[in-house]
């Protein structure tokens, strides 16, 4: 086990309320949420401070819910512009003590600093508490820091003290701090992994370590071993550099989202087909703006009436990043699932991209001239993009997104901004 890295992982508590708060020292002490907009039923809380959470209100709740547990709560809405400029902000900072910096969300990085922890006297801890109070000092956010030599353990830490704690996982101490946690506090141990890992009788994370091998790999397949890994102590990825004015989209991205949660229950098949194109143009837009392609389509609707979620996917011929070929392929799928001459009603709807590639990849001609249509219809979107980014995304419409008033004010390509990560390379 090699143990001579020292790996910093800094997690901006409740990010997003904490940037609110930040921006509006008023709201500090209040059980704040921060969410969508109740009266059109963008319903689910985002983030929310600590006596917000201490009242019960959790993340993906729905507002309905929060507001149960949590009456006297206020919300507000996200604004995902701040919250770039505030991730970007901490980054930079970051990059002061080191310039392996690796992004895992826009609130959480790891920071390689065993090259450049000497100059704290080789003390990490001395490192991670001067990062915690700049932070906050100099931009209003509590930070908490894990220490340790791997990136797996770095996270457990800071998640494990929280707000504004500094915990560090030593050779010494992580059988006594890490194993008795449970296994759903490692890194991608979800409910699922955790329920097949408890009919072995794997509960805590030191079960997971001391799991035999053989049963891991039958259970969970290569992820158990993967797990195991990072259950031991056994991890070595690196923390990959990260350039501060690159957008989080530049790193692995596994795919491009977008769903919205309709101000109304949409039971018409002309409106449904509005909410799949807006949230599939959208999608077609950010593809373009990261200069990938997509082959895999999905889409999703929840049921108005059981919350019940329906989805399904196809693969392409080839891969794309045309707005018309990604709706079309959604609202095919979007009407397999759903059909109101039944009297069924739909409360959210989503579009989602996957199995990415790079734009700029070769691609077969044909003998009939369809990847010169293509072409075209690519130099069409990039300059409706083009002037959408001049002018604002209403500049340019389709006509079939105006079908309802209530839903054509919609700006989803910005109202919505997420760029996930994977840990993965």
């Amino acid at each position: 086990m090699d143990t001579h890295r020292t790996i910093l992982h800094v997690d901006m508590n409740c990010f997003y309320a904490s940037v609110e708060m930040a921006e509006n020292p008023k709201l500090r002490g209040l059980p704040l949420i921060v969410g969508g907009d109740e009266e059109s039923r963008h319903g689910i809380v985002l983030t929310a401070s600590y006596p917000a959470k201490r009242r019960g209100v959790k993340t993906a709740m729905t507002l309905v819910e929060a507001r149960r547990v949590c009456p006297e709560a206020l919300v507000v809405r996200p604004h995902y512009g701040l919250y770039l400029h505030y991730s970007s902000l901490a980054r930079r900072l970051y990059n002061e003590y080191t310039d392996l910096v690796e992004p895992f969300g826009l609130d959480e990085c790891w920071l390689d600093v065993t090259d450049s922890v000497h100059l704290a006297g080789g003390d990490a801890m001395l490192v991670a508490r001067e990062i915690s109070d700049r932070v906050f000092s100099e931009m209003g956010c509590p930070v908490s820091v894990g220490v340790s030599w791997n990136k797996i353990f770095a996270k457990f830490a800071s998640d494990a003290d929280k707000p504004q704690g500094l915990m560090r996982i030593s050779p010494k101490n992580y059988q006594d701090r890490v194993w008795p946690a449970k296994a759903r506090d490692l890194l991608y141990v979800g409910p699922a992994t955790e329920r097949k890992l408890a009919r072995i009788g794997v509960r805590t994370i030191g079960d997971l370590a001391k799991a035999d091998d053989y049963a891991m790999r039958r259970v969970l397949g290569k992820m158990g071993e993967v797990l195991q890994t990072f259950a031991r102590g056994l991890d070595d990825a690196p923390v990959r550099p990260f350039e501060p004015n690159i957008m989080d989209i530049e790193h692995v991205v596994k795919g491009v989202g977008n769903g919205i949660t309709t101000p109304f229950d949409v039971s018409d098949t002309t409106i449904a087909r509005q909410v799949v194109y807006l949230m599939g143009e959208s999608v077609a837009q950010r593809l373009r703006e990261a200069g990938l392609a997509a082959r895999t389509i999905s889409c999703w609707g929840r049921a108005a009436e059981t919350f019940q979620t329906r989805s399904h996917q196809m693969t392409l011929e080839r891969p794309t990043q045309l707005t018309s070929e990604i709706c079309r392929a959604a609202a095919r799928l979007f009407f397999e699932d759903w059909d109101f001459a039944h009297g069924e009603r739909v409360r959210s709807i989503g579009v989602r991209a996957s199995s990415l590639s790079s734009a700029d990849a070769a691609v077969q001609l044909d003998l009939f001239g369809e990847e010169q249509r293509r072409l075209r219809l690519l130099e069409l979107d990039r300059t409706i993009d083009d002037l959408r980014s001049r002018f604002g995304n209403h500049a340019v419409r389709r006509l079939g997104e105006l079908t309802d008033a209530r839903l054509s004010a919609l700006d989803p390509e910005q109202d919505n901004v997420v760029h996930p990560i994977s840990f993965f390379a």
